[in-house]
Protein backbone atom coordinates (compact mmCIF):
# COMPACT_ATOMS: atom_id res chain seq x y z
CA UNK A 1 0.00 0.00 0.00
CA UNK A 2 1.35 3.42 -0.66
CA UNK A 3 1.31 6.50 1.35
CA UNK A 4 -0.94 9.69 0.54
CA UNK A 5 0.40 11.41 -2.24
CA UNK A 6 -0.17 15.50 -2.98
CA UNK A 7 -0.02 17.79 -5.38
CA UNK A 8 0.55 21.42 -4.14
CA UNK A 9 0.77 24.80 -4.88
CA UNK A 10 2.66 27.25 -2.95
CA UNK A 11 2.59 31.34 -2.94
CA UNK A 12 6.17 33.11 -2.89
CA UNK A 13 7.11 35.99 -1.18
CA UNK A 14 6.69 37.71 -4.92
CA UNK A 15 3.07 36.51 -4.97
CA UNK A 16 4.42 33.63 -7.99
CA UNK A 17 2.89 29.86 -7.57
CA UNK A 18 4.91 27.15 -7.61
CA UNK A 19 3.23 23.93 -7.97
CA UNK A 20 4.98 20.57 -7.01
CA UNK A 21 3.95 16.88 -5.31
CA UNK A 22 5.39 15.50 -1.99
CA UNK A 23 4.32 12.68 0.43
CA UNK A 24 4.38 14.74 3.10
CA UNK A 25 3.09 17.90 3.16
CA UNK A 26 4.78 19.67 6.29
CA UNK A 27 8.00 18.50 5.64
CA UNK A 28 8.03 19.67 1.66
CA UNK A 29 6.69 23.10 3.00
CA UNK A 30 9.65 23.17 5.76
CA UNK A 31 12.42 22.55 2.61
CA UNK A 32 10.93 25.00 0.79
CA UNK A 33 11.48 27.75 3.63
CA UNK A 34 14.89 26.55 4.08
CA UNK A 35 16.13 26.30 0.75
CA UNK A 36 17.25 23.24 0.02
CA UNK A 37 13.79 22.06 -1.91
CA UNK A 38 14.01 23.71 -4.99
CA UNK A 39 15.99 26.61 -6.68
CA UNK A 40 12.94 28.48 -7.87
CA UNK A 41 11.30 28.93 -4.74
CA UNK A 42 14.67 29.30 -2.88
CA UNK A 43 15.47 33.18 -3.76
CA UNK A 44 11.60 34.14 -3.04
CA UNK A 45 11.12 32.94 0.05
CA UNK A 46 8.94 32.95 2.60
CA UNK A 47 6.50 30.60 0.75
CA UNK A 48 3.25 29.98 1.94
CA UNK A 49 1.15 26.49 0.62
CA UNK A 50 -2.13 27.50 -0.07
CA UNK A 51 -3.61 24.74 -2.00
CA UNK A 52 -3.07 20.85 -2.17
CA UNK A 53 -4.88 17.94 -3.05
CA UNK A 54 -4.31 13.40 -2.19
CA UNK A 55 -3.86 11.26 -4.70
CA UNK A 56 -3.69 7.45 -4.31
CA UNK A 57 -0.23 7.11 -6.39
CA UNK A 58 2.78 8.93 -6.51
CA UNK A 59 2.49 8.51 -10.56
CA UNK A 60 -1.37 10.20 -9.93
CA UNK A 61 0.12 13.32 -7.85
CA UNK A 62 3.18 13.50 -10.83
CA UNK A 63 0.47 13.55 -13.69
CA UNK A 64 -1.71 16.01 -11.64
CA UNK A 65 1.03 18.86 -11.11
CA UNK A 66 2.68 18.49 -14.51
CA UNK A 67 -1.90 19.42 -15.65
CA UNK A 68 -1.56 22.56 -12.91
CA UNK A 69 1.92 23.72 -14.38
CA UNK A 70 0.47 24.11 -17.55
CA UNK A 71 -2.72 25.79 -16.24
CA UNK A 72 -2.72 29.83 -16.45
CA UNK A 73 -2.32 31.68 -13.66
CA UNK A 74 -5.86 33.03 -13.65
CA UNK A 75 -7.07 28.66 -13.05
CA UNK A 76 -4.65 28.25 -10.57
CA UNK A 77 -6.01 31.21 -8.29
CA UNK A 78 -9.63 29.80 -8.98
CA UNK A 79 -8.20 26.23 -8.19
CA UNK A 80 -6.93 27.43 -4.65
CA UNK A 81 -10.76 28.94 -3.94
CA UNK A 82 -12.05 25.09 -4.90
CA UNK A 83 -13.83 22.77 -3.34
CA UNK A 84 -11.16 20.15 -4.19
CA UNK A 85 -8.55 22.34 -1.87
CA UNK A 86 -7.40 19.98 1.18
CA UNK A 87 -6.07 22.61 2.70
CA UNK A 88 -9.34 24.99 2.66
CA UNK A 89 -11.27 21.91 3.96
CA UNK A 90 -9.15 21.07 6.96
CA UNK A 91 -9.57 24.70 8.12
CA UNK A 92 -13.55 24.49 7.23
CA UNK A 93 -13.44 21.65 9.87
CA UNK A 94 -11.72 23.70 12.40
Amino acid sequence: MEKNNYTYLLRCADGSLYCGWTNDLEKRLSAHNAGTASKYTRTRLPVEMVYAERHDSKQEAMKREYRIKHLTKEDKEALILSDTNILTQKNADG
